[in-house]
């Protein structure tokens, strides 16, 4: 069943300048990205160059034999002529592209319908920098901390030594946008160990849970760790991994 169009929530931000991506080049390779990302009915943000605004659409279908894609945009949205610069989330990986057209033409009778050439160069940034543990089930690793007077309490799903991964509902992470440096956040990585960290929101993403309903995933990389603190998270981490090889 395909789900609704994407809302404005579920825009992603393009990859920010400083960060290192590799390029994706291979007709081949960029075909079948662009064919999970319609498979799977994700949502692609569009920033044209000539508005601060962003554009909300999915990809529709991929030809089979041709570098030629559809896009589908949300009802009532439009690009203005120019360049722009569409991105999304590959499994756990943002991917961008610019594609540039003088009058972005759609479908005869279908004005959602955008018929467009495949980018000759796509950009894929890996969030995951450094290789990232899932907490163990059953115990909960829990991050604590006070964003302009109001308490949080969210509960990790990973760490790494390069930052956290946390989960809550909608209503529990209001005002954790991406950029937002949290300062002194308690960390509880397991039964006996406790940190205090800061920490700058990287990623900000709304999922559906099974069993949970709506949450946000709150991505978070580390900042100013002491190298106590950076040897701590490293032996944590090589416990975890540990007992779970046995």
């Amino acid at each position: 069943m395909r789900r609704g169009p994407p809302l404005l929530k579920d825009a992603v931000e393009p990859i920010p300048p400083g960060s290192h991506p590799h390029d994706m080049t291979d007709e081949h390779d960029i075909a079948d990205a662009l064919a999970l990302l319609a498979q799977n009915g994700d949502p692609v943000s569009i920033y044209p160059a000539s508005s601060t605004n962003v554009v909300l659409g999915r990809i529709k279908s991929v030809h089979p034999e041709l570098p030629h894609f559809t896009f589908e945009l949300n009802e009532g949205e439009f690009l203005p002529p120019g360049e722009a610069t569409f991105v999304a989330w590959l499994r756990s990986s943002k991917m961008q592209f610019n594609l540039a057209y003088d009058d972005w033409v759609s479908k005869p009778g279908e004005p959602t319908l955008l018929p467009l050439d495949f980018p000759l160069r796509c950009q894929v940034l890996n969030r995951r920098a450094s290789t990232r543990l899932e907490t163990p089930l059953g115990i909960y690793y829990m991050a604590s901390f006070v964003l302009n007077g109001k308490p949080y309490e969210l509960q990790l799903y990973d760490f790494s030594a390069g930052g956290v991964g946390m989960r809550a509902p909608p209503r529990d992470t209001v005002g954790l946008h991406v950029g937002r440096k949290l300062q002194r956040v308690r960390l509880e990585l397991g039964p006996d160990t406790v940190m205090i960290a800061d920490l700058e929101v990287r990623l900000s993403r709304t999922f559906r849970s099974f069993l949970l309903g709506e949450q946000v995933q709150i991505g978070c990389q580390f900042t100013n760790l002491s190298p106590a603190m950076e040897e701590e998270l490293k032996r944590l981490l090589n416990d975890l991994n540990s007992s779970r090889q046995r």
